[in-house]
């Protein structure tokens, strides 16, 4: 739409045509009360997140009769959510609670002038649960991510909290698989990076959410050029360590799996996997994903031998258990590592039922047996005569000593 379309003086809403402008008329009113044209949709689309949230909650646990721990409140009204790694009876709350704790918890940080790793701690309330400290996912994700919009898409453009809001929405478009909605909350964030001459680290996260969004919507070549280069500037600025590197290889790996190029993918893999389970530990939510996207990358690959399917089994087995003992059986990130496993026991059992569908393992090949020249060059190098051997089979037996006194020679005494 032009910058210079027709505008209504009262919302200052744009008309896209006469239509539009016809039937603006109809709810004028309401958007001029709401404040302006975006908040109104904000504000409206927020409403719909929760409602989704809250149904499909209730779908897949059973919210009803659980209070908010929150505000201690039931979920008549507004309903209930829950989409982290708590259990039994914890981690039920009302989306509104969960906002405004956040929005308590940010503001006293902005009025306190606490420090950017303090703000960025408060900030993380936003999308982490408050109980168990996990991130939550689907459509809790989407709900939050548009309560937070609303509340911050007023403030200047330059500010903090607007931008990382806009950071927050875009993740939750994502997370309920809304990627074109999501590509356009993104690429308005870069485009405001971009104008702040923001720094590096920034600009990092937004390119490895775009590359992610481009992924899913099938520029995957797209996808997988930037992913490379988040992860080459990652690990160059931060480290091998870091849990953002090892984020970024993640995201790598997946694209090269979703091109089927599984052993690029593996070869990425291995070594940020072991710094994962070594310097982030087992539990962590990275190195669940990092050696879940290892497995697949094996069990994927046409080329995978009998071993390779095993390893893949035995890998998701062990990660399915630690996501389930860490996140619970109802997470999204463990239904999804049950749902590969599956896959991989599938794959393992067709490969044992048809043993010639499946590569073998390469053997090394045997040494070539040295040549009647060479094993006289190693009898002269141990001291041993040459002059009367005649047969094969003398000089090999003479060669067979000095192989020993070679031995001998080189042992540590």
């Amino acid at each position: 739409m032009a910058h210079d379309a027709p505008r209504c003086v009262r919302c200052q809403i744009n008309y896209c045509s006469f239509t539009c402008r016809r039937g603006h008329e109809q709810i004028c009113e309401a958007i001029h009360r709401g404040g302006n044209a975006n908040q109104y949709y904000a504000d409206q689309n927020s409403k719909d997140a929760v409602a989704w949230a809250v149904e499909s909650c209730a779908r897949v646990g059973d919210t009803k009769g659980q209070t908010c721990y929150i505000c201690y409140g039931e979920g008549d009204e507004e309903g209930l959510v829950r989409e982290c790694a708590c259990r039994g009876t914890a981690g039920f709350a009302h989306v509104s609670c969960l906002a405004e704790q956040a929005k308590v918890l940010v503001a006293a940080a902005e009025e306190n002038n606490l420090g950017a790793k303090a703000r960025r701690a408060r900030w993380r309330r936003w999308s982490t649960c408050g109980l168990c400290e996990q991130e939550y996912d689907g459509v809790v994700k989407a709900a939050l991510g548009w309560a937070c919009w609303k509340t911050y898409l007023g403030r200047p453009e330059t500010d903090w909290a607007r931008v990382s809001a806009m950071r927050l929405l875009g993740n939750g478009l994502s997370a309920v698989s809304r990627f074109p909605d999501a590509l356009s909350v993104q690429e308005a964030e870069m485009s405001t990076l971009r104008r702040l001459s923001a720094k590096e680290e920034y600009m990092l996260g937004i390119q490895a959410n775009l590359s992610t969004t481009y992924q899913s919507l099938g520029r995957r070549e797209e996808a997988l050029l930037m992913k490379r280069d988040v992860y080459s500037r990652r690990l160059k600025l931060l480290g091998k360590k870091n849990a953002k590197t090892i984020g970024a290889a993640i995201g790598y790996g997946h694209s090269l799996t979703g091109l089927k190029r599984y052993e690029e993918a593996k070869a990425l893999l291995r070594k940020p996997m072991r710094v994962a389970r070594r310097v982030l530990g087992e539990n962590h939510n990275l190195t669940i994903r990092i050696r879940w996207m290892y497995a697949a990358a094996l069990y994927k690959d046409p080329g995978a031998t009998l071993d390779d399917l095993s390893e893949a089994v035995t890998t998701l087995e062990e990660v399915e258990r630690t996501a389930r003992r860490v996140f619970g059986g109802g997470h999204l990130l463990t239904r999804g590592i049950a749902r590969e496993l599956q896959k991989a026991r599938n794959a393992s059992d067709n490969a044992l039922a048809d043993p010639s569908s499946s590569p073998q393992p390469k053997r090394p090949r045997p040494s070539p047996s040295p040549s009647i020249k060479e094993m006289k060059a190693a009898i002269r190098q141990a001291g041993l005569g040459v002059a009367d051997l005649l047969e094969k089979s003398d000089v090999e037996a003479r060669y067979a000593q000095a192989q020993a006194r070679l031995a001998a020679h080189k042992s540590p005494v």
